[in-house]
């Protein structure tokens, strides 16, 4: 019975020895995390923008957060500018807008060089933008089957809502110049994890503003 013990308890010890030599690595110092890491670090390959022409009766532009508050830098203002030949073709196509904007804005916060227009809906909320509003709703009322997200931040609003339109099953287009951060750092970022990331990047396509064609 000892030696049964023995043998086990050896076993054990081993067992744990080697998950510590597995945790340690050959130097015998802890592995590092990512921040340790950091300095290390390269970019991936930029991922590759594509054309698109999309049906207007089942597509939505969403102009989400173009506010004051978070769009008064050159980078926002590039956008807006890029954004704005787009907005116009998809109403002469009579292509659904959605508007967006996170408490306490109001339509009238939005600024005046994408301002909506007549009864386009507005949505009010978190960053991920189908969070406790009717924006699911509003897309499945209009037969919409695919978003165009713009706005402000890439990081934030864009980021989350796009990624979880495409969770919902939207294809979802993001056009490059229409995603406005206050770094390329955080467009960078957003990009590559809208195009790349699991389940979201199935269902989404990087473009450009000037790309978009509806028909």
């Amino acid at each position: 019975m000892r030696i049964t013990n023995g043998v086990s308890f050896l076993r054990t010890c081993a067992v744990a020895a080697a998950l510590v030599a597995a945790m340690l690595g050959q130097s015998g110092v802890a592995r590092a995390d990512i921040i340790d890491d950091w300095s290390t670090l390269a970019l991936p390959a930029a991922p590759q923008p594509k054309p698109v022409v999309l049906d207007a009766k089942t597509t939505a532009l969403l102009v989400f957060d173009f506010l004051p508050a978070n769009c008064s830098n050159p980078r926002c203002a590039a956008a807006m500018a890029k954004v704005k030949p787009m907005l116009d073709a998809a109403r002469a196509a009579k292509a659904l807008v959605v508007y967006g904007e996170f408490p306490p804005n109001s339509m009238t916060s939005i600024l005046p060089a994408v301002a909506p227009q007549g009864t386009e809906p507005n949505v009010v909320g978190v960053a991920d933008r189908f969070i406790n509003t009717s924006l699911d709703q509003i897309l499945k009322d209009h037969g919409i089957k695919t978003v165009i997200m713009v706005g402000a931040a890439a990081n934030g609003v864009v980021l989350y809502t796009g990624s979880d339109a495409a969770m919902r099953g939207y294809k979802v287009v993001v056009p490059v110049d229409g995603m406005a951060g206050n770094s390329p750092f955080a467009e960078g970022y957003s990009a590559l994890q809208l195009a790349t990331g699991p389940t979201v990047g199935q269902n989404v396509t990087l473009t450009r503003c000037a790309t978009v064609t509806f028909q």
